[in-house]
């Protein structure tokens, strides 16, 4: 009995620790959660999720017959893979396209702290169903030095007027680190 009490008293210490400051832990085959140490900083981890948002969309008609448009979205990201990253986020991004081959935007995740993940679109116009790589950009809080990229296509679900949407990622996979230390 004596020799399972130091035993017993290191798992409770681990159980009452939780997680590391990156939020990662693992069950042991105990069933008492045991943190694990941060993944290096130049370790590439890969993300996948989801994307839903609602927003407006403006155009312009242009002198090509196509429309140049403005888009603001927001919603909720809601990841189902990424250690070190929150499984949920506000999203927002707003975006320029000139209705003919520029594509600019910038996207930011908000998480339940107010940490921000901040990324970047630059190039074509953006058409449901073609997927488009944003560049992750940085970060606040426990997301600083974040880097990586995010590849992103969606669908129209709901367009209720000619400027009101509502869209859906049918793809958001992608892969990031942190550089300057490990969070």
């Amino acid at each position: 009995m004596r020799a399972a009490v130091p035993a017993l008293l290191a798992a409770a210490l681990l159980a009452a620790a939780g997680t590391t400051d990156n939020g990662m832990a693992r069950e042991h085959a105990s069933g008492v959660q045991v943190a694990e140490g941060p993944a290096p900083a130049s370790e590439w981890r890969a993300l996948e999720g989801h994307w839903s948002a609602t927003g407006r969309r403006d155009t312009l008609p242009t002198e090509h017959g196509t429309d140049a448009a403005v888009v603001h979205l927001s919603g909720a990201v809601t990841l189902t893979s990424g250690t070190g990253l929150s499984r949920g986020f506000q999203g927002a991004f707003v975006g320029f396209f000139d209705g003919r081959a520029l594509g600019v935007g910038r996207a930011v995740w908000t998480d339940q702290r107010g940490d921000r993940v901040f990324a970047e679109y630059k190039g074509g116009p953006l058409r449901p169903e073609s997927a488009v790589t944003l560049a992750i950009a940085g970060g606040t809080g426990r997301y600083a030095g974040i880097t990586g990229e995010l590849t992103l296509a969606w669908q129209t679900v709901v367009q209720e007027d000619e400027h009101v949407v509502h869209v859906r990622s049918t793809t958001l996979k992608g892969r990031y680190r942190f550089v300057g230390g490990p969070k």
